[in-house]
């Protein structure tokens, strides 16, 4: 995976700091912003559909300018989606778009929460995305997100009167928070979740519409706007030298993944919400009108708000910590309180504003970034108080790893550090640090999550907690860590990483897709990776029946972690075609792995260790192919180049700056990747090289784009016009439109049955207008849904030909899909 250090500037409730794991070093500003926030009572929820889905400017309205408990539910983690930064895509995706939705929050100010529904791809329908998701088992995940969050305003993203008229998810999402807002006060409903989190009742559900729901800025500036809300959310924030558009613009710009980089707003800006249900507002500029968000709404808590208006009031920017004494009263005040919601919240955040005022710093580091279960780490401690308050350090313990319980209460005298060791040998952690939506195999729409604690959590947290035990200004006050890892880079400097339990050993192989052409045997490398020192074992290869694989097991031995091993095995495919997966088994002692480990290292998020199942996909396929030599001008990533390799072909990248008469002359094929027209400039000015190779006698492919954002209309020698229509079903019917064309017959014959088998679609955003010059191929259809014709379109041009197809061949290539393979070898083949 890919190593990228470079430092990204967060902004977190106004906070500076590079990733989660790294200590919150706030200025007097932002200390003064959470402050200010500590004095409002009021939660907003904002619910949609996906990573990016959400409105961070309603967000960072809600956050830094109400000063409202703020969260998005996303129902989903992104996982159907493309992926612009890498080659990832699926789980893998899911996992980065989780950290960009946190990275997003973390500048916008709000918290993240999510559903079990997995994103298995676009839906025109919300009948067939709650049938794939398991309607239920959402529903009963955002009655749990607003119980346990317990939001005064709920705020749905989408509308959900419109089912058919856009993505199904969104809909969904719409429909799921409009039910879910007459359940969660309804103790009779969701049993499970009352039990935990009590019932609760928003006061008003709104729908955050705007004029592009209306169809036109017309028709919305006609439309009747009595159940309108309007509020300014462009206003600019003095102590953080931003406006709200900018906070919002940097969080969207978060989300890199699917190319969303924004510009910073400034000025007026007015977003309009939709009275839905609940209580209308008699004030409709103030969401939350008639809600008292003041501490007169906790029984006893009056007194904590006069007291923290004069702490606000009485801020002194140069000297925060004169605030702590006011600040200890107030969180004893919080303390004596009846357990309740906004106890714990305001407990949190009141801890944290001490820590900030005071400058006391407190860490937790690990000696090694990874450790197997109950491996050899030590953990070494740093405590410094940065002020004049009267701070002790009267012990450190942790449930995971023991510290020397001689230590004595040790006063924090102002900026000098202490330092301590944990006792070495005494690390029980046995828990994976992997995604833990990912530790159980799931169905196509819902993930599996059995330990209900987990289910809605952007991640697991606090893993490895430390707690430090301190007195200050008298008062007994648990801070609590978590372990992570630091080091020195030497360009960047101090780093920091997720500390990480992971097993003892992995394996994995590198191709995920295996295809064999022919009926001879491959070798096939299989990687074993050791998570501690001085380990050793047996590999052995599980494979279908009617393969064979030689030799039966291997032995390893590996002296240090992190060491590599490659072993050899010879893979036999049967005569005839047929699929399946072969796994490595790594056994050791009595004990047997069969995980592969897959690290995620971008700048942009934190670095993630992911843990999959140990195996690849191997297809053998009676295939034909003419030509050998491609070039691949790579659009927005994606794997086909690894897949052509597989059936034989000699594949070269072609550089955008690279594409002229003479570099294209000795390829029997050029294609061009996804997005291509989306994401590579260069492509505004190669189109008549490009046409020109085909008028020469080339074949070129052009994969599928999507109309918007594109470098450049002309992307063809004859006029072609894209849309947004596209089949879903994978499953669909194909009908055959030119049984007797080129690219059907030779040199396989393509079947029907070579539609089979085909993953999450059939394809995206296909012509809908094109020239005579083009012959549609296929016609295909949801359920529903008129046939389209522009799947497959081919055009002679001059010697040559000209495809242009939106058929996922990067999924199902990938995926190892017979008949993909078959039908892109015919078009690789065509003029050959």
């Amino acid at each position: 995976m890919r190593k990228l250090y470079s430092a990204i500037l967060f902004i977190a409730f106004g906070t500076t700091f590079l990733f989660a794991q790294q200590p919150q070093k706030p200025t007097s500003s932002e200390i003064y912003q959470k402050l200010e926030k500590l004095n409002f009572l009021g939660s907003a929820l904002y619910i949609a559909a996906h990573p990016d889905d959400e409105n961070t400017r309603l967000i960072s309205y809600l956050a830094n300018d109400v000063k409202a408990n703020t969260a998005y539910l996303s129902l989903t983690r992104g996982d159907g989606g493309q992926n612009l930064v890498g080659p990832e895509i699926r789980e893998l995706l899911g996992v980065i778009r989780t950290q960009e939705l946190l990275a997003a929050r973390r500048t916008d100010g709000g918290n993240q929460l999510f559903t079990r529904a997995n994103d298995f791809g676009y839906s025109k329908h919300p009948d067939e995305t709650l049938a794939i998701w398991n309607e239920k088992e959402v529903l009963s995940d955002v009655v749990r997100a607003i119980r346990k969050f317990k939001p005064d305003v709920v705020i749905n993203r989408f509308n959900h009167r419109n089912p058919g008229s856009t993505h199904g998810h969104h809909t969904s999402s719409a429909m799921l928070s409009f039910e879910a807002f007459d359940l969660v006060g309804d103790k009779t409903k969701y049993e499970e979740t009352v039990a935990t989190f009590g019932i609760w009742q928003p006061k008003r559900l709104l729908f955050n519409t705007s004029w592009w729901f209306y169809g036109s800025r017309e028709k919305f500036e006609k439309a009747d706007k009595s159940k309108l809300l309007e509020v300014e959310t462009g206003n600019y924030y003095p102590s953080l030298g931003l406006s709200n558009g900018e906070i919002a613009s940097l969080s969207r710009s978060m989300h890199k993944s699917q190319g969303f980089g924004s510009t910073g707003t400034r000025g007026s800006q007015t977003e309009y919400l939709e009275f839905l249900k609940g209580d209308f507002p008699s004030d409709k500029s103030n969401l939350f009108d008639g809600i008292d968000t003041s501490w007169s709404r906790v029984e006893g808590g009056a007194p904590i708000g006069i007291l923290l208006s004069k702490v606000t009031k009485a801020f002194n920017f140069t000297d925060p910590s004169a605030s702590v004494p006011q600040l200890i009263e107030a969180y004893k005040m919080i303390n004596q309180l009846p357990d309740g919601h906004w106890k714990r919240i305001k407990l949190s955040k009141i801890k944290q504003l001490i820590t900030d005022c005071s400058g006391l710093f407190l860490e937790a580091i690990a000696s090694v970034q990874r450790v197997s279960p109950k491996g050899e780490m030590k953990v070494a401690i740093e405590a410094i108080n940065r002020s004049n308050a009267s701070i002790k350090l009267n012990s450190v313990t942790s449930p995971i790893i023991s510290f020397p319980t001689t230590l004595i209460a040790t006063p924090l005298l102002p900026n000098k550090k202490e330092v301590l060791e944990s006792v070495e040998g005494t690390f029980s952690g046995t828990t994976y640090t992997a995604p833990y939506w990912l530790n159980e195999k799931g169905s196509l729409g819902m993930y599996k999550v059995s330990d209900p604690s987990l289910i809605g959590l952007p991640e697991t947290t606090n893993q490895f907690p430390v707690e430090f035990n301190m007195t200050i200004e008298g008062v007994q006050i648990k801070m609590v860590r978590n372990i992570v890892y630091k080091f020195n880079d030497p360009v960047k400097g101090e780093m920091y990483r997720p500390f990480q339990v992971l097993p003892e050993v992995t394996s994995s192989i590198s191709e995920k897709v295996l295809i064999f052409a022919t009926s001879e045997a491959q070798e096939i490398p299989v990687k074993v990776s050791a998570g501690r020192d001085g380990i050793s074992g047996m590999v052995s290869l599980q494979h279908p029946k009617g393969w064979v694989v030689t030799p039966s097991q291997q032995t390893f031995n590996l002296a240090r972690t992190g060491e590599e091993q490659t072993l050899l095995f010879n893979v036999q495919p049967p005569a005839n075609q047929s699929e399946g997966l072969i796994k490595p088994l790594v056994q050791i002692g009595d004990s047997f792995y069969n995980e592969e480990l897959v690290t995620l290292d971008y700048d942009h998020i934190p670095y993630q260790s992911v843990l999959l199942p140990s195996e690849a996909k191997v297809v053998r396929i009676n295939i034909q192919k003419k030509g050998q030599k491609i070039g691949y001008i790579e659009g927005a990533g994606d794997a086909v180049p690894e897949s052509l390799k597989q059936i034989g072909y000699s594949v070269t990248t072609i550089a955008p700056k690279e594409i002229t008469k003479e570099n294209l002359a000795p390829f029997d094929a050029i294609v061009v990747g996804i997005r291509a027209y989306n994401t590579v400039p260069e492509l505004e000015f190669s189109q008549t090289v490009l046409n020109n190779y085909v008028n020469q006698g080339g074949n070129l492919i052009i994969q599928y784009n999507t109309n918007h954002r594109m470098v450049t209309k002309d992307i063809a020698p004859y006029e072609i016009k894209l849309s947004r229509d596209r089949v879903t079903d994978e499953h669909s019917e194909v009908e055959i439109l030119a049984p007797n064309h080129a690219v059907l017959n030779s040199p396989n014959k393509i079947i029907p049955s070579d539609f089979d088998g085909w993953v999450q679609e059939r394809g995206l955003y296909f012509p809908n207008e094109w020239d005579d010059a083009y012959t549609p191929i296929l016609g295909m259809h949801d359920k529903g849904s008129k046939q389209t014709k522009g799947s497959l379109l081919v055009a002679k041009h001059g010697e040559g030909h000209y495809i242009y197809t939106g058929l996922s061949f990067f999924r199902e290539l990938p995926a190892g899909v017979p008949g993909a393979y078959r039908l892109f070898a015919n078009l690789l083949s065509i003029g050959n």
